[in-house]
Order: structure tokens, then sequence, then C-alpha cells
């Protein structure tokens, strides 16, 4: 989720889990052109907090997971060695994922948070993902995912992209991530996909609006895959194909 010349990496030191019952305990604060982005530590688990909003944390990781696994069994079982784009690195699991399946060719991550990336690289969040980040087909990229798709990636395309940058496309985490889900938003992340790609989108919420954004578009096949919650209703992955 920032631009890297705005913070030095840093290392976070972990004291060890709050006492049971002391609430959470932040790691690391930092804020930056995108606002306050926050770790803490509630027991075992990471949280990430941006701009006073919960975005997720590392007690489940389901959803992050199909948002991987959905693209990938969506594309065809002939395509050779596919790449895939990951928007938002957050607590790993995404990627992690993608790193587990040796069908992908290429595994690049867009992360506009420097926070974030450090917590990773030299933090707390380097045991979930440092394997996978030292993998050889991993790629990290500092910069926003909306200006990396509109124009940001020259002329490279992937054969699937999984967003998770906000909580939604109806709740996103600053104002300006709403273009990606805007008609040229989507029509810049078609502009992205190989003929047959696929764009999965996580939410915490279904949406039929989105759904319908997403048919006019240009894209075919749309559906979305629910993901059942503890309490609530379903986190959801919305999911679209490129005409070929």
């Amino acid at each position: 989720m920032t631009h890297p010349a705005h913070a030095m990496p840093v290392s976070v030191h972990v004291p060890g889990p709050p006492e049971p019952g002391s609430g959470p305990r932040v790691l690391d604060r930092r804020e930056g052109p995108y606002g306050e982005v926050v770790l803490r530590q509630r027991g075992e688990h990471f949280e990430i907090i941006a701009n006073g909003c919960f975005l997720m944390d590392t007690s489940d990781g389901r959803s992050e997971r199909l948002l991987v696994d959905a693209a990938l069994a969506e594309l065809e079982d002939e395509r050779p060695l596919p790449g895939v784009l990951i928007g938002g690195l957050g607590v790993g699991f995404s990627l992690v994922r993608a790193v587990e399946e040796a069908r992908w060719g290429r595994v690049t991550v867009v992360e506009r948070e420097a926070a974030v990336i450090d917590w990773h690289r030299a933090g707390p969040l380097s045991a979930v993902s440092g394997a996978a980040l030292a993998d050889p087909r991993t790629e990290v990229v500092a910069a926003d995912l909306v200006a990396y798709v509109r124009d940001g990636a020259g002329p490279r395309t992937f054969d699937a992209l999984c967003l998770d940058i906000d909580n939604g496309p109806e709740w996103t985490v600053t104002e300006d991530n709403g273009g990606l889900y805007s008609p040229a938003g989507l029509a810049a992340c078609r502009d992205r996909l190989t003929p047959g790609g696929v764009l999965a989108v996580w939410s915490a919420q279904p949406s039929s609006v989105f759904e319908e954004a997403l048919r006019n578009a240009g894209f075919t096949g749309v559906r979305t895959e629910e993901i059942p919650v503890v309490r609530g209703v379903p986190d959801v992955v919305h999911l679209a194909r490129k005409g070929a």
C-alpha cells in the first residue's frame, strides 16, 4: 500500500506477545503521503491499521489465499508459467500462497507503503513472508497501485491481477483508491491483462454495483466467490476475465 523515498527502512523489535487482556500493542506507526499506517500486535497476531481503518491481520488469511487460488483456477491449464500482479503486500498471505504454487512463472507485488515493505523485509512480518520474498520469481515494486496500473508498468502485462488494497470497491482506504474501480481504472486493469487474463478483487462484502461496473468495462465471466467469516457477511473475491 507508499513512495519508498518518504521513509527509511527500519527494523521493528517485537518485545513478545502482550499479556492476555492487555489489548493491542503498537509496534510501529508511520505518517506518509497517504496518511497514517500502524502495525499492532494482539496476542500472537499482527494487525495493519491505515488511517484508523482496520485492514487485515494474521489470524486467518483464507480469503487472501483464495484471491490467488481463484485467479489461477480461472486460467487455462495449458498457459505456460503465467505472471501474476498482486496489488497490496498486506500481511503477506497472498504473496506466500502465490509462491507456494509452482505454476506461477513470476509474482510481482505492488505496495505503496514503505512501512509495510519494511515490516516484511526487516520486521515482524518477515516470519510470514521471508521465504516468499527470497523466491527468485518474486519482485516487490514500491509504487502506488493505481498509478502503476494506469501508466507505471510500461508495456508489461500479466495473466492475472489480484487486487487487495482496500476493504472493497465501495470501502476504500484513501479517496484516491476509488479511481481503481472507476471505468477508467477498470479499463487500465483490462489493458494490463493478457488475452484471457483474470482480474480478481478482494472485498469485505459483495457488491452487485461493482459486478455491473466490471461488465460495463468489457470484462466477461463476472462472478463472485464467497468466503465465510466468523461473524457478519462473508468476505468475497470478485472475478472477471478479459476477452481473448
